[in-house]
């Protein structure tokens, strides 16, 4: 997969979407390359700082194009953490895009490296994910905090983890 495609892609999506309303369906070319189904998440920020990252662990749309273009609407549209990106802020977004390898089930934060795999957190009908290679996240401890605040879990013996590989493009 190429970086500038997919990365285009998400850049077209969110322009069509808070420019104009629309949401972008990718061209059948562009489908065919991208024709896997994998979890994504998009992320955008805005002078070094988060304005939207909404993604999906396990693949909801048919193929990897339409999995990017609903995820970065999401992103600049739909993250409740943040009000709608605005037409004027789209040139200044940063946009980068992880694709999910398959999650895997670990035993604990030994087989955790928060600059390697990301981490999913699950308790009951609650989870929760961070993605890898974050600023200022250097270690597992560090990494299953964060997850399980986000899940609105704490983390003890009966926290199921699991970690996963990203292809970031960015």
């Amino acid at each position: 997969m190429e970086k500038d495609k997919i990365l285009g892609l998400a850049e077209r999506a969110i322009k069509e979407y808070v420019r104009k309303g629309r949401q972008l369906v990718p061209d059948n070319e562009l489908q065919e390359e991208l024709s896997e189904s994998r979890g994504v998440f998009v992320s955008l920020k805005k002078n070094g700082e988060l304005r939207g990252c909404i993604g999906t662990v396990e693949p909801t749309q048919k193929n990897l194009a339409q999995e990017i273009v609903k995820n970065a609407v999401s992103a600049a549209g739909h993250d409740p953490r943040f009000s709608p990106v605005r037409p004027e802020e789209v040139s200044d977004l940063e946009i980068s895009v992880d694709i999910l390898g398959e999650p895997e089930n670990v035993s604990g934060l030994e087989d955790l490296d928060p600059e390697n795999y990301g981490v999913i957190v699950k308790k009951g009908h609650r989870s929760g994910l961070l993605l890898p290679d974050l600023d200022g996240v250097d270690t597992p401890e560090k990494q299953v905090d964060i997850a399980c605040k986000k899940a609105g879990i704490n983390w003890g013996p009966d926290v199921e983890l699991k970690r996963f590989t990203v292809k970031r493009y960015q």
